[in-house]
């Protein structure tokens, strides 16, 4: 009988959006690949993909222990009937839910901690407190008999290994992968000069900051154009609030484009992309750019460093640093050659590092490194949590 790889995510749209290149890899190497997520939209395409579908009840955002118990019971009873081999949680609230929920259970366990998210990035007194929660509770799941922990980026494996998790039991893969068939290099737009933003729309991602940028340069006389392709994220405490993006669409050359189904689109129309976040796993909206062979501009912090690489195919700036984000732009503005050239640079790296190819085989590497060499796991002193 095949093995059985089962997916917890969050939401179906992330399942499909960053996934579902590694999820394919599996299948074609012989795995039976099942789905946990919330359901939303993209039900047909999970189940057209020959995967099996388990719906679930989940809430993104949501820190309530006792909401978050009541999942892992849920999900529990899932691992249960299904009796997966691996169980590929994604994200970190998957990762604390799921492992919660394996306790005692034997299967192998892979935490992809795609980025460290709002608690690890956020200045605020919530996210201070929710971090040093999440130390201690990542700490105790993280190190449990049959787990391993798979991150993007190094900086966040030095993160996981500060928590106690053994080097040989963390795993660094970049990203899922960029279909670098259907997204090619693009000539240069004509019009007038533009720069592009494609993510969720929240302040952690630094829209705030390029708004402020495009600011300074509109006062300074520059006629640059800035896109910003994303909707916000109301489950995401980060997320700007309505009335701050109804301000911005009253902006002069200031476009909010919304969601956009294919981003190959926004980079045509655009001459750079950026994205000056406080922290990334690995950006999926630079790697696509890079790839349609735009230059970056992109803050100096884990995640964007893996891709934006100063002075080969992008310039990197401080995070939340309008003034040094404005001299980025018009930099970049003012230097046609540097841009041709950085972009050619980035093609070349996707080419060479982060295809879909490469990273599907990555991902079944360790899936067969994972059944052969990691005990599954027989933790029944602690499995009565949520049994």
């Amino acid at each position: 009988m095949a093995k059985k790889i089962l997916y917890l995510v969050t939401e179906d749209w992330y399942f499909v959006s960053h996934r579902l290149p590694m999820a394919r890899a599996a299948r074609s190497a012989g795995y039976e690949i099942h789905v946990a997520t919330r359901v939303v939209e993209c039900a047909h395409q999970i189940e057209k993909e020959g995967f099996v579908l388990h719906p679930i009840a989940s809430r993104r955002g949501s820190i309530n222990p006792l909401q978050m118990m009541a999942a892992a019971i849920a999900v529990r009873g899932l691992y249960r009937k299904v009796r997966p081999d691996i169980v590929h949680h994604v994200a970190f609230a998957p990762a604390i839910v799921g492992s919660l929920a394996a306790l005692g259970l034997p299967m192998v366990k892979l935490n992809a901690l795609a980025g460290l998210g709002f608690v690890f990035t956020s200045k605020t007194a919530k996210a201070q407190l929710l971090r040093l929660l999440a130390h201690r509770l990542l700490g105790f799941l993280l190190k449990r008999p049959g787990t391993m922990v798979l991150v993007q980026n190094a900086d966040d494996g030095a993160t996981v290994e500060r928590l106690g998790v053994a080097k040989d039991r963390i795993a660094l893969i970049p990203g899922s992968g960029v279909d670098i068939e259907s997204l090619t290099p693009l000539t240069e737009p004509d019009g007038p000069f533009t720069v592009a933003f494609v993510g969720r729309l929240l302040y952690d991602k630094g829209v705030e900051v390029l708004v402020g940028a495009h600011e300074i340069l509109c006062k300074r006389g520059l006629r640059v154009r800035a896109f910003l392709a994303g909707a916000p994220d109301p489950s995401n405490p980060a997320s700007i609030a309505e009335p701050t993006l109804a301000q911005w669409r009253q902006r002069e050359n200031l476009v909010l484009l919304g969601h956009v189904e294919d981003v190959s689109t926004v980079w045509a129309k655009a001459h750079v992309a950026i994205l000056p976040s406080r922290r990334e796993g690995l950006p999926k909206s630079l790697l696509e750019a890079a790839a349609c062979g735009r230059p970056l501009i992109a803050s100096d912090v884990p995640g964007c460093r893996e891709i934006a690489r100063h002075g080969v195919n992008a310039l990197l700036v401080p995070p939340d640093d309008p003034e040094a984000l404005a001299h980025a732009i018009a930099t970049l503005m003012n230097d046609r050659d540097m841009r041709i050239r950085f972009g050619r640079s980035s093609r070349q790296i996707v080419v060479a590092e982060f295809s879909n190819v490469r990273v599907g085989n990555e991902i079944v590497a360790l899936y067969t490194r994972l059944l052969t060499q990691t005990a599954p796991s027989d933790d029944r002193v602690t499995s009565w949590l949520v049994r």
